[in-house]
């Protein structure tokens, strides 16, 4: 008899750490497979002229500077949340309230742009304004295209999830080609392939997210969602300053051929996060979902072990066939430059793939520990404030991000372990 009454519990656990290894497999997989069509669009930077692929990454950094990551995450809990609550009419309210407060943000955005455009080709050195205006649809899909993600990944669909991210990569990669190696539109072309790319991964994830969006809304707690959703806007949004907005800074103080060495090595070594992004991904929703019915996971340890192996084994891959890697991807010129800056870039990245797997199970805790939020993004703007200061040399801004992340994964691991909660009612 107690073999009976113990083997169904022993049994599910085992099923949900193999959906686990299954889902988070398959979203390795696609996150690898789009990464890597997207990476092979930076190929065609040996077709296009000094100073156009540094243009296309600084129109990158742009799209992936903007608070993306937040938006997904905030859908995500708010989808797990939801479903596990049995709240489908609150859930779709949600959706569309985001849709439109992003276009209504990208309207105001798309205004300034315009009046400012000037500006905004002397500091970037952008030859002309083309770019620009093809840039703002770019901008309106990546802010639209979280939402659908969030909802997609708090549905536990990662089987469309990573077919959406997989259309992605290879819209992207198709008309960028075409536009660079068959019309010469360099730079512009590849913003082109960029759009084309989010296009066909949209249109995926509006028909599979159409159970949600096509619930007749409800009312919601308008004061409840923002208490909700405040920590976790500021929390991933210091993630995804850390993550994103160094090829800016280096797009505004260095020259051109610099930038685009530079570029090249963020490029590399941004495909450790392709590599280690998805276990967090997977991880999330199953983390709001266990805490909506309180119920007990000890499943962050296993991603945090996970993520370490994996992201230090890649940075010491990427700092030993860096010189090869670059001469095969980019131009004769980019491998002495890119080549020594490119173990700095990999080893930084470490702690923060690691500080974002606490940070996320932090803040898919049904009751986020008070200051870490706005900790984190504290960090992350004095990082900044620091990237405004310490510009000497490309090393230099490296060493910055380094020691950011490095304060990052601290913070986190603080709020995790080192930090005593007070009791309620204390």
């Amino acid at each position: 008899m107690s073999n009976s009454t113990s083997n169904p519990a022993g049994s599910s656990a085992e099923q949900s750490r193999a959906s686990f290894f299954r889902q988070s497999g398959w979203l390795m997989i696609a996150n690898i497979g789009g990464g890597m069509l997207m990476w092979v669009v930076h190929l065609l930077a040996k077709a296009i002229p000094e100073g156009q692929y540094g243009n296309f990454g600084a129109f990158l950094a742009v799209a992936m500077v903007l608070p993306t990551i937040p938006i997904q995450m905030i859908m995500a809990q708010q989808t797990a949340r939801g479903m596990a609550q049995g709240k489908p009419g609150q859930l779709s309210g949600v959706l569309r309230m985001m849709a439109l407060v992003t276009f209504a943000a990208w309207v105001v955005g798309a205004l300034v742009v315009w009046v400012g455009r000037a500006a905004i080709l002397e500091k970037l050195k952008l030859g002309d304004a083309t770019g620009i205006y093809v840039a703002l649809p770019v901008i309106l899909l990546s802010l639209w295209q979280p939402i659908l993600w969030g909802a997609m990944q708090g549905r536990q669909n990662f089987l469309w999830l990573g077919w959406s991210m997989l259309a992605n990569g290879l819209g992207r990669l198709s008309m960028a080609a075409l536009a660079v190696l068959v019309l010469h539109a360099y730079a512009t072309g590849m913003v082109v392939g960029v759009l084309v790319g989010l296009v066909l991964s949209f249109l995926i994830s509006v028909w599979q997210t159409r159970e949600i969006w096509r619930v007749p809304a409800e009312a919601f707690d308008w004061r409840g969602l923002m208490r909700q959703i405040t920590p976790l806007l500021m929390g991933f949004l210091g993630f995804q300053i850390l993550f994103t907005a160094d090829t800016i800074f280096v797009k505004s103080y260095f020259t051109q051929a610099q930038a685009d060495f530079y570029v090249s090595a963020g490029t590399m070594s941004r495909a450790l996060m392709w590599l280690v992004l998805p276990l967090a991904a997977v991880m999330f929703p199953r983390l709001v979902h266990s805490a909506a019915r309180s119920e007990k996971s000890n499943l962050m340890g296993l991603v945090l072990g996970g993520t370490a192996i994996l992201s230090i084994a890649g940075a010491a891959s990427l700092s030993v066939l860096g010189p090869f890697l670059t001469r095969l991807i980019y131009k004769e010129s980019y491998v002495a430059v890119g080549s020594a800056v490119l173990p700095w870039y990999a080893f930084a990245m470490v702690p923060l793939a690691m500080g974002n797997v606490l940070l996320n199970n932090l803040l898919a805790r049904p009751v986020i520990p008070r200051f870490f939020p706005s900790t984190v993004l504290l960090v992350a703007l004095g990082y900044m404030f620091a990237l405004t200061r310490f510009h000497e040399s490309l090393v230099m801004v490296l060493q910055v991000l380094g020691g950011c992340n490095l304060l990052f994964l601290l913070v986190c691991a603080w709020f995790t372990w080192g930090r005593r909660e007070t009791p309620q009612g204390s």
